[in-house]
């Protein structure tokens, strides 16, 4: 993408860093929101810089998702505890909240020091570590802090096309699938994966070209207005070889398997 081209995405969404660092800030205590501004913005422009339009994914669902993930790995970095006392804190916050919803009130140190099995003393340091530090957001009852920037139908609908393009990555032929996962979900270079599996840089990019036709051709299938059959394909694979990847697609989930299967036999 040209600098101008990239620069110019970054201007116009550079909202969503804002709302998300606000967002963040406004529910944690003892987070920089000047660190977290900066992580957003870098991952903006990271976004821009890997962005496909081809791909069919809106340039702000894309960001959006690359810096709700880069403020949670700040936040990570921001946590000063060690394991021990982080598993400590969020042990001792769970029997807390376990014995509230037992008994209709808040528990007595006693109380959850003998549920434990141990002195008040470990209780009380439990719940001062509690209180001071950044639970881990990995932990299963860790709350989602990130702003979304959706309203609720909009979040609807972006929630089933995320869905629907994960499902058309996961249905494509194993090395085309390989190489899409690389380049767009771990950002790997396109001479890595060359040097990885044996070929030249060309081949690697033929193969993700042709990927991104086959995802488009599915998002285009999917989301099409045009009558069923009318939709001409963009992927230069066989008609035989499309209509198998049409098939695994629709077999990977029953929400989508009328539209696509419906579509693959007009292929």
């Amino acid at each position: 993408m040209p600098m101008r081209a990239r620069n110019q995405l970054v201007v116009e969404h550079l909202h969503i860093v804002g709302a998300a660092t606000a967002y963040v800030a406004s529910r944690l205590t003892q987070v920089s929101r000047d660190d977290l501004a900066s992580a957003g913005a870098f991952a903006l422009v990271r976004a821009a810089e890997k962005f496909d339009a081809t791909l069919g994914v809106p340039f702000g669902a894309f960001a959006r998702g690359r810096v709700n993930w880069a403020l949670k790995d700040e936040l990570r970095s921001m946590d000063w505890a060690p394991r021990d006392i982080r598993v400590r804190a969020r042990e001792t916050t769970k029997v807390r909240q376990t014995l509230s919803a037992a008994l209709g009130r808040t528990p007595t140190v006693a109380e959850i020091a003998a549920a434990m099995g141990v002195d008040t003393g470990s209780v009380r340091e439990g719940l001062a570590d509690a209180e001071r530090m950044l639970l881990s957001l990995d932990a299963p009852d860790a709350p989602e802090i990130v702003w979304t920037g959706y309203l609720p139908e909009e979040q609807a609908i972006a929630s089933e096309r995320d869905e629907f393009l994960r499902r058309a990555v996961d249905a494509l032929p194993e090395r085309k699938r390989e190489i899409i996962r690389a380049i767009y979900f771990d950002d790997r270079s396109v001479k890595e994966l060359a040097d990885e599996f044996g070929v030249s840089h060309a081949a690697v990019s033929q193969q993700r070209a042709e990927a991104v036709r086959m995802l488009r051709d599915a998002l285009d299938r999917h989301y099409a207005d045009a009558p069923l059959g009318e939709t001409a394909p963009t992927s230069r694979s066989s008609a035989s070889a499309l209509e198998a990847y049409f098939e695994r697609l629709a077999s990977g989930g029953q929400r989508f398997t009328r539209a696509i299967l419906s579509h693959a036999v007009g292929a």
